[in-house]
């Protein structure tokens, strides 16, 4: 799987500067001169559509080749290596055990428990 992971990233690296190179090579719908003044009156609604030429498909085929393989490279490296969440240490209140109970120096006063305190006995009514 290395060597096809090697493979997939150098030819992404390719479309995506062949991708670049198309696009600025390809000229705009309104970009003759009528299109730098506002003009082009004379094109439908959604633009003119000509023949599609040999560089829209070339684009057309490098942009579905540039979302496969971006896909796929995701799938893949989800596959190679665990999560960067997997390296970060749990909560500081998550895993933390009790206390351990304070020594008791010989003489003093036992300590008190830090539990809920008890309950006075009711006292009966004399009536």
């Amino acid at each position: 799987m290395g060597i096809a992971y090697a493979v997939a990233v150098v030819v992404y690296i390719f479309i995506c500067f062949f991708l670049i190179l198309v696009v600025l090579v390809q000229q705009g719908k309104g970009a003759d001169i009528a299109g730098a003044f506002g003009g082009g009156g004379t094109q439908t609604a959604f633009g003119a559509r000509g023949a599609t030429t040999l560089l829209h498909k070339l684009t057309t085929g490098a942009f579905i080749g540039f979302i496969v393989l971006s896909l796929l490279l995701t799938i893949l490296e989800r596959n190679r290596r665990s999560s960067v969440m997997s390296t970060v240490p749990a909560k500081a209140g998550t895993s933390q055990k009790a206390p351990a109970p304070a020594p008791v120096r010989p003489g003093a006063a036992a300590p008190v428990p830090a539990g809920p305190a008890p309950a006075a006995p009711a006292k009966p009514s004399g009536k």
